[in-house]
């Protein structure tokens, strides 16, 4: 309870900008595009699928805050966004915080294994959101879309477009969530 009630005043604080550490301040940058949503969201529950076939879900990272990136092989933002994801991961991944990338809508096992030989990706699990149907459930369109689950499972930021999420204003935003977590 105590530790849902230090979550809320967070993301309030995040989202009004007053914070003794003034996380408004930290909003710059790229991440001047992320809106902080003043009330969590549910994300879906909905399966993906794990590079082996077998069947995972959001749920299966419960405990942890994520960082969810909805991206597709043929999205050139994306090209150059996911070796950030994966810096980041290598910084703050964890038991409290873990990067889940997504691909979404068309993209086939080969192609997207191929995408993250291409990128240097070799960290990060290759998931697929076959027919983007937890896509479509989380309102996503146009890519690529980076959502952060807090360790409910709920949504509490979106930003739309890419952005280097190993940037220090990035990893500061992300450092200053966790603290709140």
């Amino acid at each position: 309870m105590v530790r849902m009630v230090l979550a809320s005043v967070l993301y309030l604080a995040l989202a009004t900008g007053a914070n003794a550490q003034d996380l408004d301040g930290l909003l710059t940058g790229e991440m001047r595009g992320l809106v902080i949503h003043a009330e969590p969201r549910p994300a879906s529950d909905l399966p993906f699928l794990r590079v082996d076939g077998d069947e995972g879900s959001l749920a299966d990272y419960r405990g942890r805050m994520v960082l969810l990136n909805f991206w597709a092989t043929w999205c050139a933002p994306c090209r150059e966004e996911m070796p950030s994801l994966q810096n980041l991961q290598a910084r703050l991944g964890g038991e409290d915080f873990s990067v889940v990338t997504l691909a979404t809508g068309f993209n086939q096992p080969q192609a997207i294994q191929r995408f993250f030989e291409e990128t240097g990706v070799s960290d990060l699990q290759q998931y697929r959101d076959i027919n983007q149907q937890i896509a479509r459930e989380m309102g996503v369109f146009g890519l690529p879309i980076t959502v952060i689950l807090d360790p409910e499972g709920r949504e509490i930021a979106r930003l739309r477009g890419d952005a280097h999420w190993d940037s220090p204003e990035a990893v500061a935003v992300i450092e200053a969530l966790l603290a709140g977590s």
